[in-house]
């Protein structure tokens, strides 16, 4: 039976609300994730390129936009506008905000704006665990090492510990000691056990790990010597751009979009850079989900995720349907007011389009 398409009603969503619908169902998110990784690699999602805005005056500094578009049972179309500040950090401000805007797959209206960063926060961990956990099939890493601290740092330690992984130490290593200090702390005051150290060195913490964590703000490779990685860690290069095309090549190699990974200076694109191919890529995580490739045993693997739009349009708009259906929903009355083709007022063309 077919239906006129209705102008949706918009909603706004606080972080407030978002973490109080993720808070405690971080098992679920991943499942989340993992679903939407395998849309994507079925063909059911639109996710082109990200588009940088970058500032001559600030040149630390950029605005990232991610449209995409997720099929599957609830087809939404959307986009997510981050920004990186690094200097907020000095000042007490976190690096990073954003928003994410949901589109209606009917008519295309935007039906929601929610607060993001916690969402894109909460997706690049998921992915990080989703990753740990298909590309480690055996025992499970009992070291883990954190080069760089920030919230990142954080939100990927808190969901690994909220999907039932336990660590035996957790090292960590920042350019500030300050902000090595203030993780350390975080760590021994959180419910695990785990012993945590504070390495010196980016190298100390490496050959520390079987599980290596990269949440950085670096622009270019910082970590260069293979043999660092002798003893075959698990990388999550979740900033991209820590490890040298040296490490890369001594290295199995996964990643979350090949398309998109190999482009922007991350590592894999220095790498292809340099090697004129990119033979050195072993697969995607969903050639690993569905079970095509497997993670080897007698060299480090790498995932280096470029961070899918796909991923926040999933996580965004379930946390608009938990909200929805507990009656929590913001909405903003009468935001869409000129619905009317030829401007006249009253009747039921005011609520309805048809172009």
């Amino acid at each position: 039976m077919s239906h006129e398409p209705r102008v949706p009603s918009f909603a706004v969503i606080t972080g407030e609300q978002v973490a109080q619908v993720l808070t405690g169902g971080e098992a679920q998110v991943v499942d989340l994730i993992e679903e939407a990784y395998r849309l994507h690699g079925q063909d059911s999602t639109v996710n082109p390129p990200s588009y940088f805005l970058r500032f001559p005056d600030r040149p630390t500094s950029r605005i990232i936009a991610l449209p995409a578009s997720l099929g599957g049972e609830r087809p939404t179309d959307g986009l997510k506008w981050i920004s990186s500040f690094p200097n907020n950090v000095a000042s007490g401000v976190p690096r990073a905000s954003a928003v994410l805007i949901l589109n209606d797959h009917d008519t295309g209206y935007p039906f929601a704006c929610l607060e993001s960063s916690i969402i894109s926060a909460s997706r690049t961990a998921a992915s990080a665990v989703l990753a740990a956990g298909r590309l480690s099939p055996g025992e499970r890493p009992r070291r883990i090492g954190f080069i760089g601290t920030g919230l990142i740092a954080r939100y990927i330690h808190h969901y690994f510990e909220a999907t039932g992984w336990t660590f035996d130490e957790v090292a960590v290593h920042d350019l500030s000691d300050d902000h090595a200090q203030a993780f350390a702390r975080y760590l021994t005051e959180g419910p695990g056990d785990a012993r945590t150290v504070i390495g010196a060195t980016s190298e100390e913490v490496i050959r520390g790990s079987d599980l290596v964590v990269f949440a950085t703000v670096a622009a270019t490779p910082h970590v260069h010597d293979p043999a660092w990685f002798t003893h075959n860690p698990l990388v999550l290069n979740v900033s991209l751009r820590d490890v040298a095309p040296e490490v890369v090549l001594a290295s199995a190699n996964f990643v979350d979009d090949v398309e998109h990974c190999l482009k922007a200076d991350t590592s894999v694109h220095l790498t292809e850079q340099r090697t004129g191919n990119r033979d050195f890529i072993d697969g995607t995580l969903h050639d690993v989900l569905d079970g095509r490739v497997e993670a080897p045993t007698d060299r480090p693997v790498i995932f280096s995720p470029f961070g899918l739009g796909v991923l926040d349009i999933a996580l965004g708009r379930h946390v608009h349907d938990r909200l929805r259906e507990a009656g929590r929903l913001g909405v903003v009355d009468g935001f869409f007011h000129e619905l009317d083709r030829y401007g006249r007022t009253g009747g039921s063309p005011a609520h309805r389009r048809k172009d």
